[in-house]
């Protein structure tokens, strides 16, 4: 039986990725007051950042429940004796800890396991495809289990901001606490070391940060795999490709948004590169 692959809305994988590998998505939940929508299901991108532009109301995260979990499992147990989990790192959300706690719910022979991929967005992504690719290709879950083992320190990302506002509002900050002395005067860089947020730069224009970006995917020596993802800025996503396309095959840069749960913590003009390879 081919091993079934689950992941978290936080991946940010594009829709048509996730339909043709067959990957299963646990939405994360985002709250504006009594509102309860699930990511990328209930609302749109486009939707989300309207309300967060004009709402009066910020928007929360919350974990599903123990239950959804357990049902996903369930359903894909019907189809399957083996399930990887990769999930959001567990240091920014209970996301890991909520599929961990639902697996021994399960009444099954099926057996799951529950990586921390220790990062998110398209880092966290592009080790979940290559996942699944292997799956799809036939391979025994321990030797999926190997190749996201191998995978995830080789993926890292580089995401610049207008503001570490929402940021700070959502207590997902971090190390990048010490851009908070001058966040209104600087257009912020950071990354995810260790699962945890942390400063990667600095400048004084949203363009120097972007270069900042460019600069960060063509000090790879070898890139297996790249994504560009933005929140609300299509133009500057559609920029940056072109600039990469100069380092790596433009058809084979993966170009996704950002989904709200990761909106509620940004803001709306956030743009990332993330990168699988080795430096």
């Amino acid at each position: 039986m081919t091993v079934k692959i689950i992941t978290d809305s936080v991946a940010d994988i594009p829709a048509e990725v996730v339909a043709e590998l067959g990957i299963t998505v646990i939405p994360v939940l985002v709250r504006f007051g009594e509102e309860t929508y699930r990511d990328g299901i209930d609302i749109t991108t486009d939707q989300f950042y309207e309300k967060l532009v004009n709402s009066k109301v910020m928007p929360t995260t919350s974990v599903p429940s123990l239950d959804m979990f357990a049902r996903t499992y369930a359903k894909l147990g019907e189809e399957t004796d083996e399930i990887l989990v990769i999930m959001l790192s567990s240091k920014l959300s209970g996301l890991h800890n909520a599929a961990l706690q639902s697996a021994e719910l399960v009444e099954s022979d099926c057996r799951i396991e529950v990586i921390d991929s220790g990062c998110a967005v398209m880092a966290q992504g592009l080790v979940v495809i290559k996942a699944a690719r292997a799956a799809r290709d036939g391979a025994s879950l321990d030797e999926i289990l190997e190749i996201v083992r191998r995978n995830l320190p080789r993926a890292e990302i580089r995401a610049a901001f207008d503001t570490l506002e929402y940021l700070k509002r959502g207590g997902r900050i971090g190390k990048a606490a010490a851009l908070m002395g001058s966040m209104l005067k600087v257009n912020p860089v950071i990354t995810l070391r260790d699962g945890v947020v942390e400063p990667a730069g600095r400048t004084r224009s949203r363009a120097k940060a972007i270069d900042l970006l460019y600069d960060f995917a063509a000090g790879y020596s070898h890139i297996e795999e790249l994504a560009v993802e933005g929140a609300n800025c299509p133009e500057d996503v559609d920029h940056l490709v072109e600039r990469l396309s100069a380092i790596f095959p433009k058809e084979r840069i993966y170009r996704s948004r950002t989904t709200p749960v990761i909106g509620t913590h940004t803001g709306p003009g956030l743009i990332l590169v993330a990168v699988l390879g080795d430096k």
